[in-house]
């Protein structure tokens, strides 16, 4: 998740790796999976492509339920700088896999039977995830879902038209104390503060972009039910401030400036627990593989939609200069859009 680390690390080279790679490669994968665990991935920008890659196509026992990466399709972003930068490294790292690279995500799909789509660019996860819906395939949708909350509405509306099972998450939902947590070992959850970098892209509402892992921390811990947020913003910091219908309260800490890291704490009845660091994808990926087995998502639509309703709530109140919002205008607002 480091993501000035990598982009230094490709920055310069990726250009000419894209000049001398063609977008085809053998495919040698796809033959050898079984039927109905062949696993397709939309979007080479971002490193979890690579990482999700590796630990399902290195997995020897049935941790992830014998599925396998066959193919990818690398776009992806064509605007965005990170991935214009990304996409042909990535390539040429998936394709010494064994990964066949499709042209198109039509090719990629009459390939595998279900897709992990992790293009960066929350702007175009509506659109490509229609096509998948059409082919019937289940989805995992990498962070955000979307990058906006009427984006989401209508993916999920889709989702329901074509009957297929999706799913988005942040690899933070999953860390081992917020699922201790969850089941209840320290009791009822009174309050919890969370926080993560939180830099910023242009193209989207602010916490869409990375502060998204933070608050799906938050709602990891305090589920669905806030009823506005209000949002403190300067350059380097953020500190979201949410009520919810029970009267509890959560918080949310943006990190853009020193030591960036995730983590926070959660007030329970028994104790008061520090969440720890960041411990990597593979609770995540248990999930995805398990959700491709059930086709049962296992985060609720609304939850998830709530999630994004925050986010552009947290978006409005810096527009009001830290006036709070209340969720239920966001999703009045988003629900009359896609009508």
């Amino acid at each position: 998740m480091n993501r000035k680390v990598f982009i230094q690390q490709t920055t310069g080279t990726a250009l000419a790796l894209f000049a001398g790679n063609k977008l085809f490669a053998k495919q040698t994968a796809a033959d050898e999976v079984e039927k109905g665990k062949r696993v397709g991935i939309i979007g080479l920008d971002t490193s979890h492509s690579i990482v999700f890659t590796k630990l399902l196509n290195n997995a020897t026992d049935e941790t992830f339920h014998g599925y396998k990466v066959v193919a990818a399709y690398p776009f992806g972003s064509k605007e965005l700088e990170l991935s214009k930068t990304r996409i042909p490294v990535l390539t040429d790292e998936i394709k010494k896999i064994g990964v066949a690279i499709a042209t198109s995500i039509q090719e990629l799909l009459q390939q595998v039977d279900v897709v992990l789509l992790e293009t960066n660019d929350g702007r175009l996860h509506k659109e490509q995830a229609l096509e998948v819906f059409r082919a019937g395939k289940p989805l995992f949708i990498d962070k955000p879902i979307a990058a906006s909350l009427k984006d989401a509405i209508a993916i999920f509306t889709a989702a329901e038209k074509y009957n297929v099972p999706v799913f988005s998450s942040s690899a933070l939902r999953y860390s081992t104390v917020i699922q201790e947590i969850q089941s209840g070992k320290y009791g009822k959850v009174n309050g919890a503060d969370t926080f993560s970098p939180a830099m910023i892209e242009p193209t989207h509402p602010d916490l869409f972009w990375y502060g998204i892992h933070g608050v799906e921390a938050l709602y990891a811990l305090m589920g669905k039910g806030c009823v506005s947020v209000q949002r403190n913003f300067t350059k380097d910091n953020d500190v979201v401030t949410a009520k919810w219908n029970d009267g509890r309260i959560g918080t949310f800490r943006g990190l853009r400036a020193g030591k960036t890291d995730f983590g926070g704490t959660c007030y329970c009845e028994k104790a008061i627990v520090p969440l720890g660091n960041f411990a990597g994808y593979e609770p995540l990926l248990k999930q995805i593989t398990s959700f491709f087995n059930s086709g049962r998502n296992p985060v609720a639509k609304d939850e998830t939609l709530e999630l994004i309703a925050f986010l552009e709530a947290a978006e409005k109140s810096k527009l009001l200069g830290g006036k709070p919002v209340r969720i239920e205008e966001m999703m009045k607002r988003a629900k009359a859009v896609n009508k």
